[in-house]
């Protein structure tokens, strides 16, 4: 770690309250040059909010405390002069625009010209660069929407750092990104350090904190309660200090009884939309039985996420091969017709596939089981109210009330909603497809209880993770895929982080 001496960043008792909520009660916090100083505390408690008045995001006036930057006060009234400070922020929720190229966005409002004429060449030389530089394989002349959510965060990276910021935050950066592509991020943030840039890491990811952390403070209900040395501590004190009590069993075993096969399907292809003679999935077979949860591992663009989606009548195109639920050969030409035949789908994007942000819980809740619900055209209120009311109290849903708008709720209380919505259907077959990703620890353990009880109930869950330990923790047998294929499978005992991982570069190049 290079020299902390020079104190880069300070925040002193800064105060920021919102109606009827105090967001940060006299947080104190600093971060050195050359340092990483990751936050860790659960949604809500106040981690985001900080990093929004660092970054002029909430200005000057509009909260109380004295924000210090290189060592004198700054009064920031927007992120362009944060950024004129040398401050940088990679926000979790991605800003770029898809209809714009990768060196477009990196340079979008800032480009170099000459007599008002973009001096493209010189973007994209700069651009090809920049990404050269950070170990990101990515085209500069790429479409953004075209590219992965995982390589979207990694233009999103690169379009801070093409600032020349000398303090990075990074807000949960690595929440989309594969295994592979975090050890290069990693990688990214050791060679930051180095070239002397103080770096705010936000994560979930406790192992990523204690790979390149040098000091980690915990927030708690909107208060920096604890800081210490990374290297001082463990997991499990930090955990304990973020839920303010013990959390014990992180992945509930739950006893239940695993019955005949549910879903199966038999040599699977899909052909790609775009690329001719090549396959997104080849001969892809697998069994789930019900009441089993079958995990799917494997690296980003291996396949995961398109199984779930083929099955599940989201892919549009031709495709081989055949599905069969409780013995019948079906073919979903749509959602609709496998949520109707009992098919539910928690997507990755939860926000932009799962919900409707500006809608109430209760309506999120009711949004895939209208039917039921309505009568000669009518909605049920009354009983919309009462199931939601039910499922906010079974699920521990953390709001203020079941009109209130689900875009406010933290992100492991937007995935209940989400659980909420396909529990609601009596679902036989559940696909999840990262369903913890940007949720905090005790949000997490919430989670893995309600679909570990939901698999008791005789529900078959299949999940697509890309983080081994939650696959190795919930999964009575776990897939891997590889290239389009499926590499490996094997049972909960049988599985370890090893053979998962070598499984799932058996056909990398």
């Amino acid at each position: 770690m290079a020299s902390q001496s020079t104190t880069v960043l300070e925040l002193r008792d800064i105060v920021k309250e919102f109606p009827g909520v105090r967001a940060l009660d006299g947080v104190r916090f600093d971060v050195c040059r050359g340092e990483v100083h990751a936050l860790c505390g659960e949604n809500g408690a106040g981690k985001s909010t900080l990093m929004k008045i660092i970054s002029g995001l909430y200005p000057f006036g509009s909260y109380a405390g004295d924000l210090l930057v290189d060592g004198a006060v700054r009064k920031f009234s927007g992120i362009k002069e944060s950024q004129a400070a040398g401050v940088a922020i990679v926000f979790q929720e991605l800003s770029l625009v898809r209809e714009l190229s990768v060196a477009e966005n990196i340079f979008l409002g800032r480009e170099p010209s000459t007599f008002g004429v973009i001096d493209w060449d010189d973007v994209h030389q700069r651009t090809s660069a920049l990404l050269r530089d950070l170990g990101f394989n990515i085209s500069p002349f790429a479409r953004v929407g075209d590219l992965g959510i995982g390589q979207q965060q990694m233009v999103e990276i690169a379009k801070a750092l093409a600032l020349n910021a000398h303090i990075l935050i990074l807000d949960e950066p690595t929440s989309a990104l594969s295994d592979t592509e975090i050890e290069v991020f990693l990688g990214m943030i050791r060679t930051l350090k180095q070239r002397g840039v103080a770096c705010v890491l936000i994560t979930h990811k406790l192992n990523e904190v204690f790979a390149v952390s040098d000091r980690i403070t915990v927030f708690r209900d909107g208060k920096s309660v604890v800081s210490y040395l990374a290297k001082d501590v463990n997991e499990h004190r930090v955990i304990a200090d973020m839920v303010g009590r013990e959390l014990k069993d992180l992945y509930p075993r739950i006893e239940k009884t695993i019955h005949g096969p549910i879903l199966e399907v038999q040599n699977l292809t899909v052909p790609h939309p775009t690329i001719p003679g090549r396959d997104l999935l080849h001969d892809v077979s697998f069994t789930v039985r019900k009441g089993e949860i079958l995990g799917i591992a494997g690296l980003m663009g291996s396949g995961r996420t398109e199984i779930l989606m083929s099955v599940f009548g989201a892919l549009h195109g031709k495709r081989k091969g055949a599905i069969k639920l409780e013995g019948e050969t079906l073919n979903f030409a749509s959602p609709q017709d496998a949520i109707n035949r009992g098919l539910a789908l928690v997507s990755e994007d939860r926000k932009r596939l799962g919900l409707v942000l500006e809608d109430s819980v209760s309506r999120n809740i009711s949004l895939a089981s209208l039917a039921k619900l309505t009568r000669f055209g009518v909605l049920d209120d009354d009983g919309e109210m009462k199931i939601a009311k039910d499922f906010v109290k079974d699920l521990r849903i953390k709001t203020p009330g079941i009109e209130a708008q689900v875009k406010n709720l933290s992100g492991g209380n937007q995935q209940k909603v989400v659980l909420a919505k396909w529990m609601l259907t009596k679902p036989k077959v559940l696909f999840l497809d990262e369903p913890t990703r940007g949720i905090d620890v005790g949000a997490r353990a919430e989670i893995y209880r309600i679909v570990g009880e939901m698999a008791r109930d005789g529900v078959a869950v299949v999940m697509v993770s890309s983080e081994l330990p939650e696959v190795l923790g919930l999964s009575d047998r776990v897939l891997v895929m590889c290239g389009g294929r499926v590499t490996g499978e094997f049972s909960r005992d049988e599985a370890t982080q090893e053979q998962i991982m070598a499984a799932a570069t058996r056909f990398s190049h």
